[in-house]
C-alpha cells in the first residue's frame, strides 16, 4: 500500500499518519466550507461535486459506469448521468457490476463502479479484490451516509448497527491503493483527482466514498474546466538499466538454447510490443505462462505455446525446461500457474523481468527499471540465437484432431472447441470461466487481434458473466465469445439481462456438465453436484421479448453445428445463448493432471514441528 499521496502535477505528499487517503472527520461541516446560496447561484450548474467526478471519468477514458443503485448513491448518479459521454449501465447485483469494471478495464484501461454504502460496498468487495490480484485499476465509488452523521453517535442503516462508519473504508484498505473518504467539498477535488491518477500510475483499484449529501452542491473549486490529467511517467535510472542489460545481455549471450516465456504482468508494465521487438530480435522460442495467453501474438513465428509445466502446450515444456537460459517477462509463479509447485526450473539459469526490477539467476538484482525500457534496450544487445527454436522443430508433432463424430452421438468437449477455434477472428474477443474452460481455451490458437480474458491469479467462479458484460461494452468492435460452465453460471447468471439492455451480441456457450468440474478433479464429494437448470428457458425468461436474444440447446455435433451457422449468420446481432451438453467426466486431459498434482499440494501435511 502506498504511503505517499501523489498530486496531479507529479509532486508529492506525505499521507496523513502514514495511510493512504482521507480519513472520516469528527465532526466535518460541509455547509460552512460550501458557498453561500447566493454565491452557489451565481456558479454554472455544472460545476458541482457530481458532475466534476463524472468529468474526471469521462476524460480518462471511462464513458460507462456500472451501477447499482442505493439511497446514499442516488443524487450522485443523477450528476453522473447527466454528463455527456458517460453512460449509465444498470446491473442486477454489486458483485456483477465489480466484475464489469474489471472487465470494461481489461479493454479501455481503467473501469468504474457505483454502489451505495456498506450493503453495496462489502458486495463488490469481492470483485475489487479479484481486479487488484489482476492489476486493474477500477474506481470503486461509494454514495456514503450525510457528512453530518460522522462523529454524532448516531447508528444508521445499511451499516452493522454501530456508530462507527469506518468498516466499508477499512475493509477496502486491503484491496486498493488508495481510499478517499470525501465529507467535505473543499478537499473533494483534490481527493478525487488524487485517487482516479493514483488508479491509473499504480494500475490498482481504488475506492472513493462520498457522502449523499455533497454531490449537487455548486463550489468554486468545480466550476472552471478541469485541469487536464498529468501524470508523470515512471523513468527507469539510467546507471541501473545500463548495468541490467549488460548483466543480463553476458548471461544470455553465453547460453547455448535460450528461451523468452511471456508472463502477465506485461500488461500492467505495458511492454507488449517492447517484449515482441525482444522476440523478434534474439530468435528465441516464444513461450506464455496461462495467465497471460492473449498479451504475446500467437502467431509470432517463433511462438510454441503456453508453459504451464506439465499440462504444457505439446513439446513447450520440453523446450523451455530443457533450456539452459529462460528469460521470464512479468511472471506470477502461484500454486496455480506452477501446477502444484511441480515446474522444472532453476533459479540460477532464470532471469525474471517484473514491471521495475531484474534479477539475474542468482546473482545481481536491479531495480528502478520500467520493463519495456528494460526489454527494448536489451534487444538491440542480444546475439541471434535460434537453437531452441531448431531443437522445437526437430521435436514437434502437429496436434492431431479429435475422433470423428458417429451421427448423433452426444457431444464431446473436444468437438465443442474445435469448432469455437474455426469461429475466431481478429474481430472476436474470448472470455474463459475458472474451470475447465481455462484449459480448453488455453488450446485455442489465438488469431492475430483477438481478445482474450480469464482470471487465473484470483479465480473467483462467476467472474465471466460480469467480464463478459463489461468487455462487450469497452469493445464495441468485437464479438465476445463466453465460455463458461453450468456450476459458475449459477453464481453469477442474472446480469445477461444487462447484456440484452445494452443489445450486445455475445455468443455464450453455456457447458452443461451438471457441477463444478474443476473442484471434482481436486477433490471430489457431493458438493460438487448442483441443481440443473434449463438454462434457455431460463435465458427465454430474462429476455421476455425485450431486445435481441436467441437460444439453442445441442447435444451432438450437428446440433452444434446448426447452432453455431445461425448465431454467426441470421441471429450475428443478437445475444446467442448456446447450451451445450456434456458428460459429466468429460474434461481435458490437462485439468485431470493439474487437478491431482493442486490436490497433493493443497493436501499436504504439516511441517514437523
Amino acid at each position: 500500500m502506498n504511503t505517499t499521496i501523489g498530486s496531479i502535477d507529479g509532486s508529492s505528499k506525505p499521507a496523513p499518519n502514514g495511510v493512504v487517503g482521507s480519513p472520516p472527520a469528527a465532526h466535518p461541516s460541509p455547509i460552512s466550507s460550501a458557498p453561500t446560496s447566493a454565491s452557489a447561484l451565481s456558479l454554472p450548474a455544472d460545476s458541482t461535486l457530481g458532475r466534476h467526478l463524472a468529468r474526471r471519468l469521462v476524460q480518462v477514458g471511462v464513458t460507462d459506469v456500472f451501477t447499482v443503485p442505493g439511497d446514499f448513491n442516488l443524487t450522485l448518479l443523477d450528476h453522473l448521468i447527466a454528463e455527456p459521454g458517460l453512460a449509465n449501465v444498470g446491473c442486477c447485483n454489486e458483485l456483477n457490476a465489480g466484475y464489469a469494471a474489471d472487465g470494461y478495464a481489461r479493454r479501455r484501461g481503467v473501469g468504474a463502479c457505483v454502489v451505495t454504502f456498506t450493503v453495496g460496498g462489502l458486495s463488490v468487495l469481492n470483485a475489487v479484490a479479484g481486479a487488484c490480484s489482476e492489476n486493474l485499476p477500477v474506481i470503486c465509488i461509494v454514495g456514503g451516509p450525510n457528512s453530518n452523521d460522522y462523529g454524532t453517535n448516531r447508528i444508521l442503516h445499511h451499516t452493522i448497527g454501530l456508530p462507527d462508519f469506518s468498516q466499508e473504508h477499512r475493509c477496502f484498505q486491503t484491496v486498493t491503493c488508495f481510499q478517499a473518504v470525501v465529507n467535505d467539498l473543499e478537499n473533494a477535488h483534490e481527493l478525487i483527482d488524487t485517487a482516479i491518477s493514483t488508479a491509473l500510475k499504480e494500475s490498482k483499484p481504488v475506492y472513493i466514498s462520498i457522502a449523499c449529501n455533497l454531490p449537487a452542491i455548486p463550489h468554486p473549486t468545480f466550476s472552471r474546466e478541469p485541469v487536464p490529467f498529468f501524470l508523470s511517467p515512471r523513468v527507469s535510472n539510467q546507471m541501473s538499466l545500463e548495468a541490467a542489460v549488460e548483466a543480463t545481455a553476458a548471461f544470455l549471450n553465453k547460453a547455448v538454447k535460450p528461451v523468452l516465456v511471456g508472463g502477465p504482468k506485461i500488461r500492467v508494465a505495458k511492454a507488449g510490443e517492447a517484449f515482441v521487438e525482444l522476440a523478434d530480435a534474439c530468435g528465441y522460442p516464444v513461450a506464455v505462462m496461462p495467465s497471460a495467453k492473449g498479451l504475446v501474438p500467437e502467431h509470432h513465428p517463433r511462438f510454441i505455446g503456453t508453459y504451464w509445466g506439465v499440462v504444457s502446450t505439446a513439446f513447450c515444456a520440453e523446450i523451455v525446461e530443457s533450456a539452459d537460459a529462460y528469460l521470464f517477462a512479468g511472471p506470477i509463479f502461484n500454486d496455480y500457474s506452477s501446477v502444484g509447485y511441480s515446474l522444472l526450473l532453476k533459479k540460477e539459469k532464470a532471469i525474471i523481468v517484473q514491471p521495475d526490477r531484474v534479477v539475474v539467476g542468482n546473482g545481481p538484482a536491479f531495480g528502478c527499471i520500467m520493463m519495456k525500457d528494460f526489454l527494448r534496450a536489451l534487444a538491440r544487445r542480444l546475439k541471434k540465437n535460434t537453437t531452441a527454436y531448431e531443437n522445437y522443430l526437430r521435436i514437434f508433432v502437429p496436434q492431431g484432431l479429435p475422433p470423428e463424430a458417429a451421427p448423433k452421438e452426444p457431444l464431446r468437449v473436444n468437438v465443442l472447441f474445435k469448432h469455437i477455434q474455426n469461429m475466431l477472428s481478429g474481430n472476436t474477443a474470448v472470455i474463459a470461466e475458472t474451470g475447465d474452460s481455462w484449459f480448453n481455451c488455453q488450446k485455442l490458437k489465438l488469431p492475430g487481434d483477438c481478445g482474450y480474458e480469464f482470471q487465473m491469479q484470483y479465480g473467483s467462479i462467476g467472474w465471466s458473466v460480469g467480464a463478459t458484460l463489461g468487455y462487450a461494452q469497452a469493445a464495441k468492435d468485437k464479438r465476445v465469445i463466453a465460455c463458461i460452465g453450468d456450476g459458475s453460471f449459477q453464481v453469477t447468471a442474472q446480469d445477461v439481462s444487462t447484456m440484452l439492455r445494452c443489445g450486445q451480441n455475445t455468443i455464450i456457450f453455456l457447458i452443461n456438465n451438471g457441477g463444478y468440474t474443476i473442484e471434482v478433479e481436486i477433490h471430489d464429494g457431493p458438493y460438487n453436484v448442483i441443481k440443473n437448470w434449463n438454462y434457455t428457458a431460463l435465458i427465454e425468461a430474462i429476455h421476455n421479448g425485450e431486445g435481441k436474444c436467441w437460444t439453442a440447446k445441442v447435444l451432438c455435433e450437428e446440433d452444434l453445428m446448426e447452432a453455431i451457422e445461425t448465431a454467426m449468420g441470421p441471429k450475428k446481432d443478437s445475444l446467442c445463448f448456446i447450451e451445450v451438453i456434456v458428460h459429466k467426466d468429460d474434461t481435458s486431459k490437462e485439468l485431470l493432471e493439474w487437478g491431482s498434482r493442486v490436490s497433493a499440494a493443497n493436501s499436504r501435511p504439516p511441517n514437523p514441528q
